[in-house]
């Protein structure tokens, strides 16, 4: 799948901002386009509508910054939205697709997770979602159903976004997810931006794209987000009903890499975590080596 050109994304955000909220005044006269006329745009941004029109069809080549500032203004665009815009503009004519090789979490990343112990649930993302490590609570809060070992093998490493458009286990899994599903397709959305080039993370959203008439829906708005707080209403098939907030750790030296942690909402929600954590526990291999000892007690002397 082509990931998003400049051009795509600029005539997007033109078609949904009103001659009225850029300050226009139409006369009540009949328009034929949703939004902004490329000259209107070209007129407020202080640029020719000449050179506007070939931005958009991909014939200028690189755009100032000056001039990307100017139409992120105009279209009002937030701050997020408006690093994606000078995201695409870098990439002048089509990428060739690479590659890349399989990711590997960050030894500060990994030490922050062990740090974290199995009280918090926590998951360590790639820059395309894929589970690069969990502690065991957060892999029973988000994929209990999942082989805990799958992220060590780059092979059978879990891709959140696929799992949450894809698995209906994972579908089930989420109470409020209309507002998740926009999240994740805007993140990929501002992913795609940074890394035009990145075979995996284009054949992941044609997939989608091709497989969930939802992604295709929501990929269409244009939206982008970089989703680094929220909220998550979960009903789970082993402890039911919790509401936990998440939140992203990045490490500066490796920023495509997220730890995500989750924290209860509520002292329901708190129970039902420590609920997850002990049975958890329970499974974990260590759990098993400490069962499996001859028990002492009773014993005596021959």
């Amino acid at each position: 799948m082509e990931l998003e050109s400049l051009g795509a994304y600029l005539k997007n955000r033109r078609d949904r901002i009103t001659p009225a909220a850029a300050g226009l005044r139409t006369y009540g006269t009949a328009r034929r386009v949703p939004g902004l006329r490329r000259e209107e745009l070209a007129q407020l941004a202080g640029v020719s509508a000449g050179y506007y029109t070939r931005l958009e069809q991909g014939q200028a080549g690189t755009a100032s910054q000056q001039v990307l500032d100017a139409l992120a203004g105009v279209l009002q665009l937030d701050r997020v939205e408006t690093m994606h815009l000078h995201n695409l503009a870098r990439r002048t004519t089509a990428a060739r697709l690479v590659r890349p090789r399989p990711e590997k979490p960050h030894p500060r990343v990994l030490a922050l997770l062990n740090s974290l112990g199995e009280n918090t649930p926590a998951v360590v993302l790639g820059r395309r979602g894929d589970v690069l490590d969990w502690n065991r609570t957060g892999h029973a809060l988000v994929a209990e159903h999942l082989d805990f070992g799958a992220p060590h093998d780059p092979a059978r490493r879990p891709s959140v976004p696929r799992m949450f458009f894809l698995d209906p286990l994972t579908r089930e899994l989420y109470r409020n997810r209309d507002v998740l599903a926009r999240a994740h397709v805007a993140y990929l959305r501002l992913t795609a931006g940074r890394y035009p080039d990145d075979a995996r993370l284009a054949e992941l959203i044609g997939e989608l794209a091709m497989k969930s008439q939802e992604f295709a829906r929501l990929w269409a708005t244009g939206d982008v987000a970089d989703c680094t707080v929220g909220t998550q209403l979960l009903r789970h098939p082993t402890v039911g009903g919790l509401d936990v907030d998440y939140q992203v750790w990045l490490q500066p030296e490796s920023p495509d890499h997220r730890l995500e942690i989750y924290t209860p909402n509520g002292p329901a929600s708190a129970d039902a975590l420590r609920l997850l954590a002990d049975q958890a526990a329970e499974r974990s291999p260590e759990a098993a080596g400490a069962a499996a000892q001859p028990s002492l007690s009773g014993t005596r002397n021959t």
